[in-house]
Formats: C-alpha cells, structure tokens, sequence
C-alpha cells in the first residue's frame, strides 16, 4: 500500500473530508487530494501533525507497520478490576450466608426453649433460613466464578476440608451415641459447613492477596 493509499485510508477511518484534513492541517484542500493519489508527499513538517490528526506513529504513517507494545498493561488493569469485582462480591455474598447460618443456629437454639415455639414451625423456618443462606452461596459461587488453574492454596484447602469433614464426623457419631439426641445432633453438619465457608474465605482472600 503506498502513502497515498494510506493517507486517504486513514481519513476515511476518521469520517473526514478532505476539506476537513486541509483546515486542520492548514493546507489546500488540492494538496490533501494530491497527497492521496501519490502525485506529491507531505512536508516533513506535516508529518507530526498528519500523525496527531490520525493517532498513529510516524513509522506506521511511512511504512504501514503498526507497532505492537511489549506489553498491553490496560488489559491487566481490565482483569484486575475483573478479579477485584468477582472477590468483593463473592465475598460480600458469602458472608451473607454464614451470618444466615448463624442466624438458623441460634434461632433453632432459643425458639423452642424460650420462646416455647412448636418444635415442628421451629425446625421449618430453620431449615428455610439455612435453604436461603445455601442459596446465596451457590448463586455467588455460580455468578462470580473465577477461573484459575489448581494451585497451592487450593490442594491445602482440600486438605483440610477432607480433615475438617472426618473430624466431624467423628463428633458427629460421638455426641448421638452418647445422647440419643439423632434428631438434633445434625446440626454439627450445619456447624461444619459454616466453619467451613468461613476456612474458605481466608484462604481465598490470602490467596488473592498474595497475587497482588
């Protein structure tokens, strides 16, 4: 492509006529048109403003090479603006469901006791605060996904879950036995998933931080 070529390639790309190119750059509008169809070049003192005009380099405006940065630092901005949205909300959502969890426990512990609640309404709204704490940590996990490869953090964390889940378990069985109690005792599951969530976090705003 010559530099005519590319001139009259460039204007079309800005929207502007050849009148327009003229009055900016202070030329004829007969000069526009004659640099555009290869009967003159531009003045060396046209070169700058030529470029100014169309934003483009003057080894891209001579030679038609786009020059490529090294490297393209407002796409990592981009994705640290991505990753600092998906963590602020994740979080903001998980934290909702363990204060809902929280909630569920202390209202299943007190409502029968104190406020001599029925047992069955009592087990009912516990189990619908718990279904929407579980809502919540699902929708956040599903919506505000973020994508990344298996690391360190993540091996430990199932290491601990797995640690976490057998010693509940065992405390699980323990406390019925030992009880009776089968029809309550289940509530260290609900114990165990929310000191689980909370591990959860932790390692992940470690993680996120160590990134940075």
């Amino acid at each position: 492509m010559s530099l005519g070529e590319r001139l009259l390639e460039l204007r079309k790309s800005k929207h502007l006529s050849q009148e327009e190119v003229a009055d900016k750059l202070n030329v004829t509008r007969q000069t526009v048109s004659k640099w555009e169809t290869d009967q003159t070049t531009p003045d060396f003192n046209k070169i700058v403003p030529l470029c100014e005009l169309y934003d483009i380099t003057a080894n891209e405006l001579l030679t038609g090479e786009k020059e490529v940065s090294e490297y393209d630092y407002s796409e990592e901005l981009k994705n640290l603006e991505k990753e600092d949205y998906i963590l602020t909300h994740r979080a903001k959502g998980i934290g909702i469901a363990i204060f809902l969890y929280c909630i569920a426990v202390v209202f299943l512990i007190v409502s029968i006791p104190v406020f001599k609640l029925n047992p069955i309404i009592a087990t009912g709204v516990f189990l619908i605060i718990c279904a929407i704490a579980t809502v919540f940590i699902v929708y956040t996990c599903i919506v505000y996904k973020k994508k990344k490869e298996e690391k360190e953090e993540d091996k430990l964390l199932k290491q601990v879950d797995n640690i976490l889940s057998a010693v509940t378990l065992v405390i699980y069985f323990l406390v019925s036995f030992k009880t009776m109690a089968w029809h309550i005792t289940w509530i260290i599951w609900i114990v165990y998933g929310l000191i689980y969530e909370i591990i959860k976090l932790i390692f992940m705003l470690r993680g996120d931080k160590n990134e940075e």
